[in-house]
C-alpha cells in the first residue's frame, strides 16, 4: 500500500514555487565539479522534462548524455567546427575549444525535432515545449543542491557536431544542459523588473 502523503496548501505550495523558481541561477561549468549528480538524482531530473507543455504529446526533443568517456570525441568536433569557421585558428585557440568538452560533470545536448510543412504543430511551438523541459531540469537540479547552466556557440549547427550525435535531418542541436556541484557561489544577479518585458493590449 502506498503511504499517503499530506498535500500542501495553495499558499505553501505557492511560497515553495517562488523560492525554488527565485533561486535557480546561471553557474558557468568552470565551477561545476564532481561528482555530479547521482543516478537516482538524474532520473528526477530527466522525468522533470515529461512535465513540459507538449501539444499531442509529440515530444519534440530529445537529450543525448555525454558520458566522460566520449568527452575526448567531443572536444575533437568541438575543434573540426572551429577549423571550418577559421581555418588558420592556431594551437591555443583549439585547445580552448577541445576543453570546453571536459568542463561539466554531466553534460547533456539538448536536441528539438523539427516538424513538417502544414503540420498542426509548428517549429516554435516544438521549441518553445523544450525550452519548458530544460526549464523543469534546471529547477530540479536547483531544487537537488546542483548547479546548472545553458551552453551553446557556433559549433552547435557544425557538421562535425551533427555527424558525432548522428542528429536526423528534422533535428537541431539547440544547446548542451551543464550540471554538477558548485565549487565557488557567485553573487546572484539582479532579475530583470517586469515592467520591462510585461504590458497589455
Amino acid at each position: 500500500m502506498t503511504p499517503s502523503h499530506p498535500q500542501p496548501s495553495t499558499q505553501e505550495a505557492s511560497a515553495w514555487a517562488e523560492a525554488l523558481i527565485q533561486s535557480r541561477r546561471t553557474t558557468l561549468p568552470k565551477r561545476l565539479v564532481g561528482p555530479g549528480p547521482d543516478p537516482e538524482q538524474r532520473q528526477k531530473i530527466l522525468y522533470a522534462a515529461a512535465a513540459a507543455p507538449d501539444h499531442d504529446q509529440l515530444v519534440p526533443w530529445r537529450f543525448i548524455e555525454v558520458a566522460t568517456s566520449q568527452r575526448d570525441r567531443l572536444g575533437h568536433a568541438f575543434v573540426q567546427a572551429l577549423l571550418h569557421r577559421d581555418p588558420a585558428a592556431d594551437e591555443q585557440a583549439q585547445a580552448m575549444a577541445r576543453e570546453k568538452a571536459q568542463r561539466a560533470p554531466w553534460l547533456l545536448l539538448a536536441v528539438v525535432c523539427k516538424g513538417k510543412a502544414g503540420d498542426d504543430v509548428p517549429d516554435s511551438e516544438r521549441l518553445l515545449s523544450l525550452g519548458a523541459a530544460v526549464q523543469n531540469m534546471l529547477l530540479q537540479a536547483t531544487a537537488t543542491g546542483l548547479g546548472s547552466s545553458l551552453t551553446s556557440g557556433q559549433a552547435m549547427s557544425s557538421t562535425a557536431l551533427r555527424q558525432l550525435f548522428r542528429l536526423a535531418p528534422q533535428e537541431d542541436a539547440v544547446c548542451f544542459i551543464n550540471i554538477g556541484h558548485v565549487s565557488e557561489w557567485k553573487r546572484p544577479k539582479a532579475r530583470p523588473a517586469v515592467e520591462r518585458y510585461f504590458s497589455r493590449l
